[in-house]
This record gives C-alpha cells, sequence and structure tokens, in this order.
C-alpha cells in the first residue's frame, strides 16, 4: 500500500486521478496536450489508495482512444531503469492492465509493447496473463523461450518456475508452452506444472492448525503463540473451538474472554459472538476498554459480525460513544437500523466527514446507510462525500445512496457517472440518468455497443434502450 498525492478535485489531474466521470467530459474539452499530459500522469503514477480492489485501467485506456494519445510515455516508464529495482506490481500493473485494454481494442503499438515487456520487463508475469487474454497462439509461443530464459536450469530455478506456473492467473500461456515440442520448452513447463501440482497436494497433505481431539485450551494456546509470531488468528480459533467444545465449556470460554491471555480472549470473543452468547455483548463492552489494542480491536470486530435485535438495541446504546465501539454501532445502525435510527446515522455521517475527512473507512457502511433509510437531509453531505473522496469504490457508494436521497441525481450526478471508473456506479448511472439529456442517449448507445463493457452495466443499459423501454429522446430545449 502507499500513499499518492491527488490533485484537488477542482482540476483536471483531480477529476482523472479520482476516476469521475467528470474527468473525461473535462479532458475532453480541454487542449489535447493539456489532457495527455494528465492523463499520461495518472496512468505511470498509480493515483489509487488501493490498487487491488479500485479500476482505472479501462477508464484511461478508453480516454486515450477518444483522444487519440500515443503510449510512449508509458514505454518510457516501463523501460526506466527503476523497473529492474523497483519490482512492486502497484509500479508497472496499471499501465500493464491500460495496455491490455487498448490492444482489445485493436492497438497494435500496445500489443507489442506487452510482448517487449513480457520479454524483458521486472513485472512479466502480469503483462503474460495481460496477453493470455488477447494475443494470438503464435505471439504467446514466441515468449517461451524469453520467459522461460528467466529461471536458470538449477535446482532453485526450477523450484521457482514451477511456482511461477502454478501462480500464474491465466494458464493459457504455459498450456501452449507445455504442448511445445522442443525439449527446452515441452518438456520443461511440463515438468515444472507437474511439480506445481505436486507442491499444492503436499499442503493440503499438512494442514497446520488444531485437530480433532484437541481442547478447549489447547485452541486457546494455539491462538496465543499465532499472535506472539505476528498472526492474528482469531476468527478461525473460534472456529476451532466451535468443532471442540461442548456446552460444558462455556464458562472456561467465558473466564478466557474476560481476563485470558490476548490471544484466547480475542478467540473466546468471536466464538460467544458466533454462538449469540447472552453474554457476550457485556464482555465486548469490557473488551474495548482494554489497554491491549489487540484485544480492544477484536471486541469491536466481533461486535460488527453480530446481526440479531440484541445487537441493535445495544448499537442504539453505543452510537454516540467517542470511541471504536461507538463509530462500529453507529455502521450496526446503518447496516441492520430501522428509520428511528437515521437520527444517529445522518449524526455519525457528519461527524465523520468533519473529523476524519472524505476518505474515513467509516464513511463505507455509513453511506451505505444513509441510502438504505432513505434520510434525504443527507443528501449534500453525501455531495461533498462524491466529489471529494479519492476512493472510487467510496464515491460509488455515495452515487448509490444519492439514487435514493436526491431528486436531482437523475439529471446531475447521474450523467457523469455514466463516464466513470467504476462499472458499479456507471450500472447505477445506466439505471438512472435522465435520457432526455442527449449526452446520455449517446452515452448509452455506446456503453450497449462497447465490447468491453462489463455485462451488469449492459444489461441496465439494455433496460433503458431495449424494445420495452421508453423511447431516448433529446430533451427540448425550450
Amino acid at each position: 500500500m502507499f500513499d499518492p498525492f491527488i490533485a484537488p478535485s477542482g482540476t483536471l489531474l483531480g477529476l482523472l486521478q479520482r476516476g469521475r466521470g467528470d474527468g473525461t467530459l473535462h479532458a475532453l474539452a480541454a487542449p489535447r496536450p493539456e489532457a495527455l499530459a494528465a492523463l499520461n500522469h495518472c496512468v505511470v503514477s498509480d493515483p489509487r489508495h488501493d490498487w487491488q480492489v479500485e479500476n482505472r485501467s479501462l477508464y484511461y485506456a478508453r480516454l486515450y482512444l477518444d483522444l487519440d494519445g500515443g503510449i510512449e510515455e508509458i514505454e518510457r516508464h516501463l523501460g526506466d531503469p527503476d523497473d529492474h529495482t523497483d519490482t512492486e506490481d502497484s509500479r508497472t500493473g496499471l499501465a500493464l492492465s491500460v495496455l491490455g485494454h487498448l490492444a482489445s481494442y485493436g492497438r497494435d503499438d500496445a500489443l507489442a509493447l506487452l510482448r517487449r515487456y513480457a520479454a524483458t520487463g521486472a513485472n512479466w508475469a502480469w503483462a503474460l496473463d495481460e496477453l493470455a487474454l488477447r494475443d494470438d497462439d503464435a505471439g504467446l509461443r514466441s515468449l517461451a523461450l524469453p520467459v522461460l530464459g528467466r529461471f536458470p536450469a538449477t535446482e532453485e530455478g526450477t523450484a521457482e518456475l514451477a511456482a511461477a506456473a502454478r501462480d500464474s492467473f491465466e494458464p493459457r500461456p504455459w498450456r501452449l508452452w507445455a504442448d511445445d515440442p522442443r525439449e527446452a520448452v515441452g518438456a520443461r513447463v511440463r515438468a515444472a506444472t507437474e511439480q506445481g501440482s505436486f507442491d499444492r497436494w503436499q499442503r493440503q497433505m499438512r494442514p497446520g492448525g488444531p485437530r480433532p481431539g484437541w481442547s478447549v485450551q489447547a485452541v486457546f494456546d494455539w491462538a496465543q503463540q499465532a499472535l506472539e509470531r505476528g498472526s492474528e488468528l482469531h476468527v478461525p480459533a473460534a472456529r476451532c473451538l466451535s468443532a471442540v467444545a461442548g456446552p460444558e465449556d462455556r464458562p472456561q470460554i467465558i473466564e478466557a474472554a474476560r481476563d485470558g491471555s490476548e490471544g484466547a480472549r480475542c478467540a473466546a470473543l468471536h466464538y460467544l459472538t458466533e454462538a449469540a452468547d447472552p453474554a457476550v455483548l457485556d464482555l465486548i463492552e469490557s473488551a474495548a476498554l482494554s489497554p491491549s489494542r489487540t484485544v480492544a480491536d477484536a471486541a469491536v470486530a466481533a461486535f460488527e459480525r453480530m446481526c440479531g435485535d440484541a445487537a441493535v438495541e445495544r448499537a442504539r446504546r453505543w452510537a454516540r460513544r467517542p470511541d471504536a465501539l461507538g463509530a462500529c454501532a453507529a455502521g450496526i445502525l446503518a447496516c441492520r437500523g430501522t428509520a428511528q435510527d437515521a437520527p444517529q446515522v445522518l449524526g455519525a455521517l457528519r461527524e465523520a466527514v468533519r473529523g476524519d475527512g472524505p476518505d474515513a473507512p467509516r464513511l463505507w457502511t455509513l453511506v451505505d446507510g444513509t441510502g438504505r433509510l432513505g434520510i434525504a437531509c443527507a443528501a449534500p453531505v453525501l455531495r461533498h462525500v462524491y466529489r471529494e473522496t479519492s476512493s472510487s469504490h467510496l464515491r460509488g457508494r455515495a452515487a448509490r445512496a444519492l439514487a435514493a436521497t436526491d431528486p436531482s441525481f437523475a439529471t446531475g450526478f447521474a450523467v457523469e457517472c455514466l463516464w466513470d471508473c467504476e462499472e458499479t456506479t456507471r450500472e447505477v448511472a445506466a439505471l438512472h440518468a435522465e435520457t432526455g439529456d442527449i449526452r446520455v442517449a449517446e452515452r448509452l448507445r455506446r456503453l450497449a455497443a462497447d465490447p468491453a463493457e462489463e455485462a451488469e452495466v449492459q444489461t441496465a443499459v439494455r433496460s433503458r434502450i431495449g424494445p420495452d423501454a421508453p423511447a431516448l429522446r433529446p430533451r427540448d430545449p425550450r
């Protein structure tokens, strides 16, 4: 994880970094050199806070096509000497994914660059996965020797090759290479894939952790030993307790939840939560005040997993607490509360934005809750979160909440959401955007015809432009 610099939301760069639909619309209206400079900056300096879950690649690839942009800056970035010193996926993953989408749109220069990088670049496995989805058999076969040449014919190199073949996301290149008649290719890949399968089988035959016949105390000891090694296995330990504990063990488990070691206390809290034990809420309240951060966090996590009426009632009492348990309680009301809880959810939403800004982690459930409860007066806060957050996932949640609370959404943010980087946000927009806007009608038709668009988005689009849908007519300028 890393913390990229995000430009202000009112700038072209800030809009593109956030993946907002307005970023594309502003880029198309801006001078082309300025738009391409901002786009290249985003692609070679990944702006995502969580690059593993947020989408940008298709968004940026489409803008390259709309601007008829070249890929020279991407090529320079991939060919930089840093490529062999900073080998983290986050440095080159976005650029490679953008090239993959460009290749799927028929950009031969992107396909050629992916092939060169797969042969020589540090993040070759990512490039190979992109090619596995887009390249022809001949192109993939041509990469066999360059890729296999990365692994020397030593015991260590053979083990690394087996791991690479086993862990690849896309098996197509390896299957092609396994059929290669050359001894240095086909035989070597077949041996590597067989070794990878054997390694996986060995791991499955040697599971770690508790086994049948262990006692409750043995599970507690295992959880504590894992914690001392730096691993938090509270939830797996709770599942083990479910397998070995009986009614006669309840006093021991409650005592562990109250005064046990850190590992035992955390495991016991999670177990009692899963068992819906009537004593667990008081134990959680006590553990949340523990000087041990591990125990306090486990108490909050255990409470967050509860879903009964008793948890909702207790959340109503705790929602005004100024600590993590109070924030969790507000989140539970947002997820499972009723109309009577709307004031507390709204208050928590405002406090989160005011205290922690538009990227606060607790905003996710609170934003969802305002939409679920239909809190109309939350719309101004939701609009602020939508504009300012750097998380495209949180912006999508804000869009869904606005669709349920803000009457102006269909003619406002829903229009720009049709160009958003997240497919779930585009889906919301396709369902709600006012089709009287000529931009909406044109964009819906383009999404319907784009083979790279997600199926869920196209289903939503067809519900608006299909044979049974109202006709798409431009709004009367009068």
